[in-house]
């Protein structure tokens, strides 16, 4: 019973409380575009291009304000600055259902990249670090790993409301979730406390102390590895499936192998959680990149067959997993704790921007060159984190 209680009124509670947040965000605001833009974009007599860049619009002005986020996470707390662009987020989805003027679509999404940008990974993690300091990296797998069934639930819902009502009862179901569930549930129930108010806290922050400054070569260094990482999953998240088809797999085939994406990512954060957390999280990191390169290779060697297609969406899950739980730990160990909410912004803003550009860019490389070539620079971006990790450990020694 005093657990029961330490849990529900402590910070413990943080973490099933993001958690929570996580899907829904996610569900809302990453996933269903790729249903609802072709259907809005049809039905407005825009070309698919022009409906999709709303979306590319939007992660590039989510990376714009990430640092000014993370600084007021810092400074506000996460129970303010997550309702804040939660609730945002509810208005957009609202205004997109009448703004029937291109200016006024582009301008609805630039908005919601603001909410993304205040709502998504990022923001959650530097709550949790706000909340747990340097004890934050199990809630930060945690949260990863509730987050990892965001699609699970989110696709099958818009198709049901799609279906049901359109997609305009969709984007209104989605605002009463972010407005309804999602906003009253961090302001209400995440924790307000700071790590640095505890003494113990203090005393283990004081044993931890920063690596490495958050600042020159080595911050550099990082910020580059996962800027140059998103372009990788934003890129495949476009264009794995069509890669597929064009290599002779059915396209019925070439959708069950992509389901393999995301259990591979849950299961690389159960691990992480049960037995990587004796490892380094930039060890994790460049085991991950290490097994995307493999598999790329792998593509290159053998061709795209249905068993290696299959293998690749394996790996492809398992790295991004791993990675996207790198990006929270990562600069958590190298750094510490201090001034995390603006230091997660800074990275995540260039991350987002290159990951707004990522799936243009390679469709413009598979239209001027071929399918080859387009995996190649995809391994190109994943060497160049590879190699500015390990620059990081290099200056670190």
């Amino acid at each position: 019973m005093a657990r029961v209680m330490q849990f529900l009124f402590g910070r413990g509670r943080a973490v099933p409380v993001l958690g929570a947040t996580e899907i829904i965000a996610w569900g809302t605001l990453i996933y269903p575009p790729v249903l609802i833009v072709p259907i809005i974009a049809a039905e407005r007599g825009w070309s698919l291009a022009f409906g999709m860049s709303g979306f590319s619009l939007a992660l590039f002005t989510g990376g714009l304000v990430s640092p000014f986020v993370g600084r007021m996470i810092d400074e506000r707390g996460g129970h303010v600055v997550m309702t804040a662009g939660l609730l945002l987020a509810a208005a957009v989805f609202m205004a997109l259902i009448v703004a029937v003027h291109p200016i006024a679509y582009l301008a609805a999404w630039a908005m919601l990249g603001v909410a993304m940008a205040a709502s998504l990974y990022d923001a959650a993690f530097a709550s949790l670090t706000r909340v747990f300091g340097a004890m934050a990296r199990r809630p930060l797998t945690a949260i990863t790993l509730a987050g990892g069934f965001a699609s699970t639930v989110s696709w099958p819902l818009t198709r049901l409301l799609v279906d049901l009502g359109g997609w305009r009862m969709a984007l209104a179901g989605f605002a009463c979730l972010t407005a309804a569930v999602a906003a009253p549930l961090v302001f209400l129930a995440l924790p307000r406390t700071r790590a640095s108010d505890d003494p113990v806290e203090r005393e283990i922050g004081g044993a931890i102390k920063s690596v490495l400054p958050p600042r020159g070569r080595p911050f550099v260094f990082v910020a580059a590895a996962f800027a140059s990482y998103a372009f990788v999953p934003s890129a495949l998240a476009a264009h794995m499936l069509a890669i597929f088809q064009r290599h002779d797999i059915a396209p019925a085939t070439a959708v069950v192998i992509g389901m393999i994406f995301g259990p591979a990512q849950v299961m690389a954060r159960v691990c992480e959680l049960t037995i990587g957390r004796r490892l380094a999280p930039i060890a994790i990191a460049l085991g991950a990149l290490g097994l995307l390169l493999a598999a790329l290779a792998m593509l290159g060697l053998f061709g795209v067959t249905v068993p290696t297609a299959a293998l690749f969406a394996l790996a492809f899950g398992t790295g991004n997993g791993l990675m996207t739980l790198a990006r929270g730990n990562v600069p958590l160990s190298l750094f510490g704790p201090g001034g995390y909410g603006r230091m997660i912004g800074r990275i995540a803003g260039p991350s987002l921007v290159i990951q707004s550009a990522a799936p243009f860019t390679l469709a413009f490389v598979i239209d001027r060159s071929s399918d080859a070539v387009a995996l190649a620079l995809i391994g190109l971006f994943a060497l160049f984190a590879l190699v500015s990790l390990l620059s990081v450990n290099r200056t670190r020694r």
